[in-house]
């Protein structure tokens, strides 16, 4: 069995001091590249945040919290709003529906350490949906301004609020939606480019979140679909945005977020790291996971990760369809060991 420490070998992804982008001021709360990693269900979890804020991002969020989960202090809403120093400044999400369990849930985050309370309004699950939370509340403003102002006046971080175009073509309210989010004190907005009825299906519209940004003077961040360099320069070319949010763009790269902020600094486009630095994040990735859940259930929530790691690589379904199987940490160390040295020895 491999060790748990790594000594990660140092990449050239020094930032230029002389091109800095206009830092975000949320509230209290200076986030220097506004450049921020998705909440995203089942990914965005402390082992994963930890790993991204390390390369370099602006801010990181937690996974969506449901507000009634938290206030129970279920163990899996505690796992998804732990937090760890290194990740300060941190936003963590909340979803629901009732203004009060918002309220209450939005304070006893705070009480744990967060830095920023982001209220989901964009999320178009089924699940969520149907609770009358996510992206359905997109569809009755009276009821959302609710939730909102309760949110805010329930805690002294800065509140922020993620939602969508709107509930469909017809229904594309995200700007006034943002005027009633900007008079209930909310203090940045991030759009994702699709309607709720869209799914993650077609392509973000980037173009209409300039009308949300022409709606409200708070800052606005663009999302969806961020997963080249020309994306980055699309998506806030179209925009106008004030930053950018990028979410699956980062599956199996938690380093992309370093490479966009040096990009928007600097111009240059940094190489993906090497595969034997990829290798040693990878143990310590699957390690991070099986110490924040238990071995087991961290195994089996890292093979997901572990798909997406080795996505184009040689022999890749092979490697995944035997990591699929595997349900012990040293099992695995090795495996990940096995595959990627021939690869790394053959120069890939």
């Amino acid at each position: 069995m491999v060790g748990h420490e790594y000594i990660l070998p140092h990449l050239n992804y020094a930032l230029c001091e002389d091109v800095m982008l206009k830092p975000l001021q949320i509230g209290p709360v200076t986030v220097q590249d506004p450049v921020i990693l998705a909440p995203m269900s089942g990914v965005t979890d402390l082992p994963f945040r930890r790993l991204v804020k390390r390369h370099g991002v602006g801010l990181v969020i937690s996974e969506m919290i449901a507000s009634q989960a938290m206030i129970r202090a279920t163990r899996q809403s505690l796992k998804k709003c732990e937090l760890h120093p290194e990740e300060h400044p941190m936003a963590v999400q909340l979803a629901g529906c009732e203004p009060n369990v918002m309220a209450e849930a939005a304070k006893l985050t705070e009480d744990l350490g967060a830095a920023i309370i982001d209220i989901n309004m964009g999320c178009p699950v089924k699940k969520v949906v149907n609770g009358h939370a996510g992206s359905a509340l997109m569809r009755d403003e009276l009821h959302a301004a609710k939730i909102l102002e309760a949110t805010v006046k329930a805690v002294s971080v800065p509140v922020t609020l993620k939602m969508r175009t709107g509930w469909d073509h017809d229904n594309r309210n995200a700007p006034s939606l943002a005027k009633v989010a900007e008079e209930s004190g909310i203090q940045m907005i991030t759009i994702h480019g699709r309607t709720r009825c869209q799914l993650y299906n077609g392509k973000a519209d980037w173009s209409f979140i300039k009308q949300v940004k022409e709606a409200i003077s708070l800052p606005v961040i663009g999302n969806g679909d961020v997963k080249t360099y020309e994306d980055v320069d699309a998506l806030l070319e179209q925009s106008g945005a004030d930053g950018i949010m990028i979410g699956r763009g980062t599956y199996g790269k938690p380093w992309f977020l370093s490479q966009v902020i040096e990009y928007l600094k600097t111009g240059n486009k940094n190489p993906t790291p090497p595969l034997e630095y990829q290798k040693m994040l990878i143990l310590e990735h699957l390690q991070g996971m099986a110490s924040h859940y238990g071995e087991l259930v961290g195994i089996r929530m890292a093979r997901k990760h572990l798909s997406w790691y080795s996505k184009g690589l040689p022999s890749s379904a092979e490697f995944r369809s035997e990591i699929n199987r595997c349900e012990t940490l040293q099992k695995a160390e090795e495996l990940i060991i096995a595959y990627y040295n021939p690869i790394v020895d053959g120069g890939g």
